[in-house]
């Protein structure tokens, strides 16, 4: 484990402030946060935005954050990043306007949410012509968000979990920083990920953070163990009491208690 637990604001302290918004971004950095995690999805004109969900509205399983309807990617990019989130006027921000405020010393963590469709595949490590074609759905996606980040100094970490995404990015930046994202039950898929792409981190969820395998193929790896999502001092402690090396959390400071 860090001496000092690397502290990454989860779609930018979520609990603070609205999700994946610039004013999130600003109030991680002011608060410290070492990373700020956002997810990216694109939209129909191929833009990328840092949003969450498939939907901007409450159908299938997505939550209703904004005042707009459809999926994010069949949507404009003026109709996504005019959509108010959380009942703030706060918008949806593109993904290069979270680069733009975040400062140098600031770590960005890019989690490939959906490169725009369904068939992503997620919890599952895929052989043979399905991962090549796993890939190749992501690759459009993947060259749009390095073309973003590519522009910034901000050092970034991509996760995902989706294999496809994550080969889409060894395959076009061979030096990339890359998180396998383990799943609460679909573990193995994670780990598997982990090995064939020698990522540089796990992100382990809080179920899974005394899982011995997982911890056995960390050090195997020589990869940080990033615990995610971490809400409370409680969880904290637990995360870190096993060795965690990172906390991605929706609160700043949930290690300040932790000393004794």
């Amino acid at each position: 484990m860090a001496d000092v637990p690397t502290a990454i604001a989860h779609r930018g302290f979520a609990g603070l402030y609205p999700e994946n918004t610039l004013a999130a971004v600003r109030g991680a950095v002011e608060s410290g946060a070492d990373m700020v995690e956002v997810d990216a999805v694109p939209t129909a004109d191929g833009e990328v935005v840092a949003f969450h969900d498939e939907r901007l509205d409450d159908g299938g399983e997505s939550r209703g954050v904004t005042d707009r309807e459809g999926r994010v990617w069949d949507r404009s990019t003026d109709v996504v990043t005019n959509a108010r989130v959380l009942g703030t006027e706060q918008r949806v921000p593109t993904l290069e306007s979270v680069l733009e405020v975040l400062p140098a010393d600031v770590g960005l963590n890019v989690e490939l949410k959906n490169p725009g469709t369904t068939a992503i595949r997620p919890f599952e490590a895929v052989d043979g012509a399905d991962r090549s074609a796993a890939r190749d759905r992501w690759t459009p996606f993947v060259d749009r968000v390095l073309s973003v980040t590519d522009a910034s100094e901000t050092p970034v970490l991509f996760s995902s979990f989706c294999e496809g995404a994550l080969a889409a990015v060894r395959g076009k930046r061979p030096d990339a920083s890359l998180a396998a994202l383990v799943g609460r039950r679909d573990w193995e898929a994670g780990a598997t990920i982990a090995r064939r792409y020698d990522v540089e981190a796990l992100h382990v969820p809080l179920e899974q953070v005394d899982n011995p395998t997982l911890a056995s193929l960390a050090d195997d790896l020589g990869a940080a163990v990033n615990v995610w999502t971490v809400r409370d001092w409680q969880e904290a402690r637990r995360a870190l009491d096993v060795g965690a090396d990172g906390l991605i959390a929706d609160y700043p400071g949930l290690d300040r208690y932790l000393s004794d």
